[in-house]
């Protein structure tokens, strides 16, 4: 039974390839660039894009089962054609699918949820790896610039997120169900900062931006208005028990999540 995974070298898609890999299944990674995919030995890479449907053709032929991601192209921007891909995959004889949600609603979900395929849904809050956004001003000034430092969220390690969704693809139990993944602990900005320091043992300054310097700088650096408001809205324009720590992860894969502490133990390099 060959599994494909689609966005292969993004944060999550890495982990999920690997997780496959470890319990013997045979995968399929679809990427635009071959050649630059850096994906383990074993692993097939097809070259696709689920921006065009018809690229995916050629990556499906003796698949069972598929790892979607819910954006394509530049920014991130939702896929304009998911009733496409849901009737390939069809075609293609494809029967288990797990799908990534997006910052934003797009075409890809409400396609698959209401297909014949066994579908998965996996909505993770925010990602340890987006941390890796402070690493250069880390490195090079010791000092972290975020808005919204009292908002508490439960980070959650990418690689939970792909065993959750391995797991997800190639056990039975799973389908119809939307997962909602967490880490197991509520952190505000200022915690972060101070558990990364610990991890790379240095120290770390944090300085709270306006919602308005937030917003210039994002703009600043091409992100999308739409994904600007996003952000806001997701950090700042919540109550005070918007997150919670919910049991997802231990419950599908029988391992409790790892914490930001081992995450940023694992990546402290970056900030060095």
């Amino acid at each position: 039974m060959t599994y494909l995974v689609t966005g292969a070298t993004g944060s999550v898609g890495r982990h999920v390839v690997d997780e496959l890999l470890r319990a013997g299944h045979p995968v399929r990674a679809l990427t635009r660039d071959p050649a630059r995919a850096a994906l383990p030995e074993g692993v097939q890479v097809v070259r696709g894009d689920l921006t065009r449907t018809t690229t995916l053709a050629p990556a499906l032929d003796g698949v069972t089962g598929v790892h979607l991601i819910d954006v394509g192209g530049p920014n991130y921007t939702p896929l304009p054609n998911g009733q496409e891909i849901v009737d390939l995959l069809a075609r293609a004889g494809v029967r288990r699918v797990t799908l990534l949600s997006s910052w934003a609603p797009g075409t890809l979900e409400p396609a698959v949820t209401g297909s014949d395929l066994e579908w998965t849904y996996v909505q993770p809050t925010e990602f340890m790896a987006n941390a890796l956004a402070w690493a250069e001003s880390v490195r090079t000034g010791g000092v972290v610039e975020e808005a919204f430092g009292a908002t508490r969220t439960a980070m959650v390690h990418e690689a939970d997120i792909g065993a959750v969704i391995a797991a997800a693809l190639t056990e039975d139990g799973h389908a119809g169900n939307s997962y909602g993944l967490t880490g197991p602990e509520l952190l505000d900005m200022p915690a972060k900062v101070r558990i990364l320091a610990q991890a790379i043992g240095r120290e770390i300054t944090y300085v709270e931006l306006t919602v308005e310097q937030l917003r210039e700088r994002h703009r600043a650096q091409g992100v999308p208005q739409e994904m600007i408001d996003f952000h806001v809205a997701a950090f700042g324009e919540v109550p005070e028990d918007a997150y919670q720590v919910t049991p997802t992860i231990e419950q599908v894969t029988g391992c409790p999540p790892r914490t930001f502490r081992q995450w940023a133990q694992e990546h402290a390099g970056a900030f060095l």
